[in-house]
């Protein structure tokens, strides 16, 4: 027995209600998915998830190398990020701020590897946020559909590099894109990776 099901024959109501149907979301959505999976860190008085923890378990890029002779920086690989995911009190209310940012650090302050991808920050006191544009999250969208939007960034699928709305969350990735990443096919080299993987 999964342990969100100890909790479906309970009545909850407005938040809490809510809250159940987003662990059982994601629960049913990654419970056999090899690329991602979660952990719950915190839990509210009624013991439903308010942190989570998501693993992915996704080759992407997470750096790039000192520039070589002729100024490129090749992409560095890692196979595992962990992103945390913080639910606000007035969720799922429509001006609610969830928070979804990758680790960057351990408990114990040891550097973790994240992504490296224009649409989550790489650099400076933000490091790790991921741009989601979730304006509409908690009254339309569920938070399993950003996990897999986020699997859709590390797979580049998706991405904007361009200094259009909207913007980048990184400039400096985004220039790395648009003038190393997409000209020399690492992009493209890593779609491919995926698609071959999953075919």
């Amino acid at each position: 027995m999964r342990e969100v099901d100890k909790y479906k024959d309970k009545h909850f109501v407005g938040r809490n209600a809510r809250l159940l149907n987003e662990w059982m979301s994601i629960d049913e959505r990654y419970m056999h998915n090899p690329e991602v999976s979660y952990i719950i860190r915190k839990r509210n008085a009624e013991g439903l998830p308010i942190i989570y923890e998501i693993i992915f378990n996704i080759k992407s890029f997470c750096g790039v190398e000192e520039p070589d002779a002729d100024g490129l920086q090749r992409p560095l690989f890692h196979d595992e990020f962990v992103m945390r995911i913080i639910i606000p009190n007035n969720y799922p209310g429509v001006d609610s701020k969830l928070e979804f940012k990758f680790l960057t650090k351990t408990a114990t302050g040891m550097e973790l590897p994240h992504p490296w991808h224009p649409n989550i920050r790489y650099f400076g006191d933000f490091a790790g946020l991921v741009c989601l544009n979730t304006n509409a999250c908690g009254s339309y969208t569920d938070l399993s559909f950003y996990i897999n939007r986020v699997v859709s960034y590390l797979k580049f699928e998706k991405y904007h590099a361009l200094n259009t709305p909207p913007y980048p969350q990184d400039n400096k990735v985004a220039d790395w894109v648009l003038e190393q990443a997409e000209p020399n096919g690492w992009i493209e080299e890593l779609q491919n990776y995926h698609i071959s993987r999953n075919s």
